[in-house]
């Protein structure tokens, strides 16, 4: 079909998945877990990391974004500090990512382990993903799912859904490579046009960045982790698409 993708890669939360009550719920265990504390949060603290999504990045940022909103830092200083504010809180804290992340992920681990139905319940697959998603895996278009979440997690989400993915086919946060270099390897490997979708407009920045990654269509997901700004910008890029979910769910020629 003309104006399909040979290679389609999406990103995994704010994509195919929305899960950001667990990821609240994590990362405020994670968050007195760090700082021992067994208080709970303040009925502002959940609303105000749901709008701050956006500047996380990887995992280990989310307790640090709740330790900024405990100890006052405004939504706009976050919104446009996010790297310095965390930075500077690991450095004054005397932190090391490694450990929140691996304070996180055995979270997560540990609910999954003992309490699997609730850990599920508190991830929502966004409407018609799935269903989309069946449609590509049984067509030529080779799928990938390129992510920050560890793939355990991801293919644990998907089977629930009777989604089963090969290790090939996900590349989650163990493989340790950033987005644009897993597109120059699949690009490496495949023949024909690559799609990667992202609700991060950074990242598409940065593959956009990349001269040998010129050809990859490039899809900013608007009903992602994402702001008004970036959408705007997005909107007006020569180079990013904007995408609704409504086109998502459409056949490829009506994404472009």
């Amino acid at each position: 079909m003309p104006g399909s993708p040979s290679v389609l890669a999406l990103d995994f939360d704010g994509v195919i998945c929305d899960g950001l009550k667990e990821y609240f719920q994590t990362s405020w265990q994670a968050y007195a877990q760090i700082w021992q504390t067994d208080t709970t949060p303040n009925e502002q603290i959940a609303p105000a990391f749901y709008r701050l999504r956006p500047v996380i990045e990887t995992g280990w940022e989310m307790p640090i974004l709740i330790r900024s909103l405990v100890v006052g830092v405004q939504e706009e200083e976050i919104l446009q500090n996010w790297l310095t504010i965390a930075t500077q809180t690991i450095e004054k804290e005397q932190l090391k990512p490694l450990e929140i992340s691996a304070a996180v992920d055995g979270i997560r681990d540990r609910k999954i382990a003992t309490d699997l139905d609730n850990w599920l319940a508190e991830h929502e697959f966004y409407p018609g993903v799935i269903d989309r998603l069946n449609t590509i895996l049984n067509s030529s278009t080779d799928f990938f799912i390129i992510s920050t979440k560890e793939g355990r997690f991801i293919k644990q989400l998907l089977k629930q859904e009777g989604i089963e993915l090969a290790d090939s086919q996900v590349y989650g946060k163990e493989s340790k490579r950033p987005k644009p270099q897993v597109l120059k390897e699949l690009q490496q490997v495949y023949q024909g046009a690559i799609w990667f979708v992202e609700d991060r407009l950074k990242t598409l920045q940065a593959v956009e960045q990349q001269e040998s990654l010129q050809e990859v269509e490039l899809f900013l997901a608007d009903w992602g982790y994402n702001t008004r700004s970036e959408r705007e910008e997005a909107q007006n890029s020569d180079r990013v698409h904007l995408i609704s979910l409504q086109q998502f769910g459409q056949d490829f020629p009506n994404w472009l």
